[in-house]
């Protein structure tokens, strides 16, 4: 398995179609979210992604301060259904976080799901919010410092 770590600029079009293949599978499939995707965010942020066998595996972004947040952010975070359970979100945050701190850009500030607080809160992050419903689905405020 192999992590890239690109800026928008630098992605393919294969590699930018799988990882929206992924996001719509797990978000819009899946879980049965209806939201835009598409949001002008993907073009200010660095795409990681663990790939296997040319299928993407599992992937998040780094989304730059001042775009979502003044903080930087990681978002879109997911794992493939046939990838689960194999700690491949946790390797990739822990690169992310890495990646984060090297620019020095810390703190990075999350709006996570729930559900996924242990694991946040695994990695160090901290609740900063009550949970709100967020495109049907509740969520927190998290930030990493």
């Amino acid at each position: 398995m192999e992590i890239v770590v690109k800026r928008f600029e630098d992605l393919t079009l294969e590699e930018l179609y799988g990882f929206l293949h992924c996001r719509q599978e797990v978000f819009v499939v899946e879980q049965n979210i209806i939201y835009q995707d598409l949001d002008y965010i993907d073009q200010h942020s660095t795409h990681m992604f663990i790939r296997h066998e040319g299928k993407i595996a599992a992937y998040l972004r780094i989304i730059d301060p001042g775009v979502k947040y003044k903080e930087s952010s990681i978002g879109r975070v997911l794992t493939m259904p046939e990838f689960r359970h194999k700690g491949l979100s946790r390797k990739l945050m822990i690169q992310a976080i890495e990646e984060v701190k090297a620019k020095d850009q810390m703190p990075i500030k999350i709006e996570a799901q729930e559900y996924l607080r242990n694991f946040y809160e695994s990695l160090g992050f901290k609740t900063l919010s009550a949970p709100f419903i967020l495109e049907g689905i509740s969520h927190i405020e998290m930030l990493l410092e």
